[in-house]
């Protein structure tokens, strides 16, 4: 495997990124290359924990921004080796998210008097259970890593400041009843038939449109799966309904389990999985600065991402890097060099020379 050279240009660090492959669990290549590349910058602290590698400026700066991104992938699907088609590179990983890995590693390198302090998180594990996610090893064992006055997550974002995030919340909402024959179904208590009222709950909800430091978040409400049924001669005696709840950023996650109760009253409800939201933090000096530098807009985070682990730090976090956010997991990534370049431009122009 060649050595990545950080000073190149980051549409090239992007397709040597890609051909390295990193699906989560597997990242020790990636972690390796990525760990030999940084140690040659003699302006770097650099650490490696597990299969996360970690580099930071000690400069004396009043304020420190934080450059984090994900080196694991999804699994491959044909599309791997990376395909270079003039100005796009074609490649798993290419969009979520080696591109914006790739410009943070040449930023790494390439920018040694910035105006802040600046700390680089390569990190392993984001595309599976949190549990697993190398954030949360490192703000276990390594907190003051994770420290800082802005934080940046350089997930596919179409080159424009994503602020804040979506909270995500999974419940289930079980209907009892009473086995019977079906010939004899008035015996029986029918629990499938059951789900007709939250059904009902469901398709009648308006969801809440929320304004947070002039960015729009759309909450929704959506029924994700059914599960129910013995056999074909038996009237059920359980039926489960699985339901996705996406909040916008100004509930908490205790207010969002009270929404959906009250929403779901009288009904048997348990909570199966729960992410809070982060609010944009636009109002952050150095957030405006970021935005500004970008080009003066935002936008909100419609989805989930690490930006709320650095929220939940008091860490103000956005969305920045290059590739349309609707490609990711998909056998089509694909992401313009161009794109990269104009990425990697704004975030000199934000943090200096």
């Amino acid at each position: 495997m060649n050595a990545l050279d950080l000073h190149a240009d980051p549409a090239d660090i992007a397709c040597a990124l890609v051909d390295i492959p990193s699906v989560s669990g597997s990242e020790a290549a990636i972690a390796d290359a990525v760990q030999d590349a940084l140690s040659q910058q003699k302006h770097l602290e650099v650490v490696r924990n597990g299969d996360a590698v970690l580099a930071r400026t000690n400069l004396g700066r009043p304020s420190r921004v934080i450059l984090a991104g994900h080196l694991d992938t999804v699994p491959v699907n044909d599309n791997l080796p990376l395909r270079r088609d003039g100005d796009v590179l074609h490649g798993l990983g290419t969009v979520d998210m080696k591109g914006g890995d790739a410009v943070f590693l040449h930023l790494a390198a390439t920018v040694t008097e910035p105006d802040y302090d600046l700390t680089f998180v390569f990190y392993d594990c984001e595309e599976v259970e949190a549990a697993r996610n190398g954030l949360g090893r490192i703000e276990r064992e390594l907190p003051d890593w994770l420290r800082g006055d802005l934080a940046i997550v350089g997930e596919p974002s179409n080159a424009v400041i994503e602020a804040g995030c979506q909270g995500t919340m999974r419940i289930e909402v079980r209907c009892g009843g009473r086995r019977a024959h079906t010939a004899r179904a008035w015996m029986g208590v029918n629990a499938i038939h059951a789900l007709t009222e939250p059904l009902r709950r469901l398709a009648e909800y308006r969801a809440r449109e929320v304004e947070i430091d002039g960015l729009t978040y759309r909450e929704g409400l959506q029924a994700v799966r059914v599960a129910g049924g013995v056999a074909g001669n038996v009237v059920p005696d359980e039926a489960v309904l699985a339901i996705n709840f996406r909040f916008a950023p100004d509930r908490t996650a205790e207010q969002a389990e009270e929404h959906l109760r009250q929403v779901f009253d009288g009904l048997d409800l348990s909570v199966v999985d729960c992410a809070a939201g982060a609010l944009p933090g636009l109002s952050a000096p150095t957030a405006a600065a970021l935005v500004e530098a970008a080009g003066g807009q935002a936008a909100a985070k419609l989805g989930w991402t690490d930006v709320a682990r650095f929220a939940a730090l008091g860490t103000p976090a956005v969305n920045f890097g290059p590739g349309d956010p609707t490609l990711a997991h998909t056998r089509e990534e694909h992401v313009s060099s161009t794109e990269i370049r104009r990425v990697a431009q704004a975030l000199r122009d934000f943090l200096g020379k």
